[in-house]
């Protein structure tokens, strides 16, 4: 019926506005600051029909960083399957990371601030959902160093963590980082501030991995960092 197919869609509707709502207080005031009386309140809810939603506030973080840390799983495997170079793998790894967090920094700053509160707890989420991309991307590093086109003394995986938590505080606190930079003629946007302190995590990333191209050899980067990933057959034409 047409009645109970709008009265399951209105239920998730609620069930994503609690978990947005959550996430931003969380993000705010650490899981401990904030209680399942404020969310229902930022949400225009009681109490009790959150609890319909969900039966704990432990339930309600659980789910809440589920949801956030989820994304590499559903969506980061697609799109290393779709690039066609190394190099194309690693710059879609760090720009899909970058955007999804600078969509909602809550995202990063509630991430940051459960990693130092509960380390133990969250090591569990943080091996379901994100060591298997993290071993993806340190693969990669290893074949570039293979082939000599990353730096020999990079260690993949401490690599990988250390451009994790860059991107996690870079997003997180963008804003009031940007503010530190030169006075620009023209006052920027937040879209344009994020742009720009996106661009610069993105060469500050491929700098420390890449190695120096010799000044020599006039082939662009992309074509430099083609071979990163796996071997491909050559064609005959």
């Amino acid at each position: 019926m047409p009645t109970s197919r709008s009265a399951k869609a209105s239920r998730a509707d609620v069930a994503q506005q609690i978990l947005e709502q959550a996430t931003r207080l969380f993000a705010a005031h650490g899981f401990s600051g904030v209680s399942l009386a404020d969310i229902a309140k930022s949400v225009g809810i009681r109490k009790p029909s959150l609890l319909y939603h969900f039966q704990s506030k432990d339930t309600l973080r659980r789910s809440v960083l589920e949801e956030i840390l989820a994304h590499w799983n559903e969506t980061l495997p697609q799109l290393l399957m779709a690039a066609s170079t190394g190099s194309e793998q690693f710059d879609t790894v760090l720009s899909t990371t970058v955007r999804f967090f600078a969509d909602d920094p809550d995202r990063a700053r509630l991430i940051l601030r459960e990693l130092l509160d509960r380390p133990e707890e969250m090591q569990p989420l943080i091996e379901a959902h994100v060591r298997p991309w993290v071993g993806i991307v340190a693969d990669y590093i290893r074949r570039g160093q293979e082939a000599g086109r990353v730096r020999a003394e990079v260690d993949p995986r401490a690599y990988v963590g250390h451009m994790t938590v860059l991107v996690l505080g870079s997003m997180a606190t963008y804003e009031a980082v940007g503010s530190l930079g030169p006075e620009l003629e023209v006052q920027e946007s937040s879209a344009q501030l994020l742009e720009r302190q996106t661009a610069e995590l993105l060469r500050i990333a491929k700098v420390s991995l890449f190695r120096p191209r010799p000044v020599a050899d006039s082939t662009t980067h992309s074509q430099r960092n083609q071979d990163f990933g796996p071997e491909r057959p050559e064609s005959d034409d």
